[in-house]
């Protein structure tokens, strides 16, 4: 499997906590999906997981029943699903229950089903699920979104720019008839990805991309063997993770002195060794006195809800 499938199935594992949440990811995928009119209602994906939750969804939040079917590709022998709404009466049915129109000649992203804060993580997973791609962090740090429509595309970019506060600034393209949305580098991609729920996704990402800069910088790790890079490069990748968890929950101010000075190097040091870290503290500390405080940001950031 493909990393951009691998992170599909982790946000197919993810159970929405809300109502709003579920109804906002179902509009998210079928609206940036292949047709949303009522003349077809459809959407198109290599992953089973991705169909059989569109359709499960599409029933608990619209009360409509939507056909799963399959069908071999022949060049590379890849199955694909759509995941379709029969009859006009369901698929108008379907429509409005989104607040759309039967005679819209302009698809847009109607807000007001993104009524809570936490429904936009949602909308923009279920955008990411029918539509979205991010390429393996071994070759580059690249996520896209391929839409239908231009003034969908512009409305997603302009959502995405300002979703949770992260600074995403994607980009739009014309490529072969699709418009399509884009971010480009590590830590925006990886942002974007914890964003979503895959949080797996996004600190392997992380990790191939301190791996790849550790291997740029051999100069500056002359303190370290070449088989502990891979377990240096894990570590601290789980302890950014954890400062950038904490920093959109509790904020690191409500962190104690001692591991708010820490935390606050680590992010800006992400390449440096414990050793290093403990020298450029107020009070310098010893290499297993870092550990134990960066282990206490990791605790503290799992107890995060």
């Amino acid at each position: 499997m493909s990393f951009s499938s691998d992170t599909k199935q982790e946000l197919c594992r993810l159970e929405p906590e809300r109502d709003c949440c579920r109804r906002a990811e179902c509009y998210g995928a079928f609206l940036l999906a292949n047709s949303f009119s009522p003349s077809s209602v459809s959407l198109l994906t290599e992953s089973a997981a991705v169909a059989h939750r569109a359709a499960q969804e599409a029933a608990e939040t619209a009360g409509v029943m939507a056909e799963v079917s399959s069908a071999v590709v022949r060049k590379g022998g890849r199955t694909t699903f759509a995941v379709s709404i029969p009859g006009e009466d369901q698929r108008l049915r379907f429509l409005h229950h989104f607040s759309h129109r039967s005679g819209e000649v302009n698809l847009r992203i109607h807000e007001e089903n993104l009524a809570h804060p936490c429904c936009v993580p949602a909308f923009l997973r279920g955008a990411f699920l029918s539509c979205g791609t991010v390429t393996a962090p071994e070759k580059g740090y690249d996520l896209e979104f391929s839409v239908p429509f231009m003034n969908l595309a512009h409305d997603l970019a302009l959502l995405l720019g300002r979703a949770g506060g992260i600074g995403l600034q994607p980009a739009v393209a014309n490529r072969k008839g699709r418009f399509i949305v884009y971010l480009r580098g590590g830590e925006k991609v990886a942002d974007l990805l914890t964003f979503l729920g895959a949080t797996h996704a996004s600190m392997a990402l992380m990790q191939a991309k301190m791996l790849k800069e550790m291997r740029n910088n051999l100069n500056r790790l002359n303190n370290f063997e070449t088989a502990n890079i891979g377990k240096t490069a894990s570590a601290a990748a789980r302890q950014l993770l954890a400062i950038e968890k904490i920093q959109a929950t509790i904020g690191l101010g409500a962190l104690p002195e001692d591991l708010r000075e820490i935390a606050l190097l680590r992010w800006e040091n992400p390449e440096l060794s414990l050793r290093e870290l403990g020298d450029m503290l107020s009070s310098p500390l010893s290499r297993s006195g870092v550990n134990h405080r960066l282990q206490r940001i990791v605790e503290l950031s799992e107890r995060q809800s």
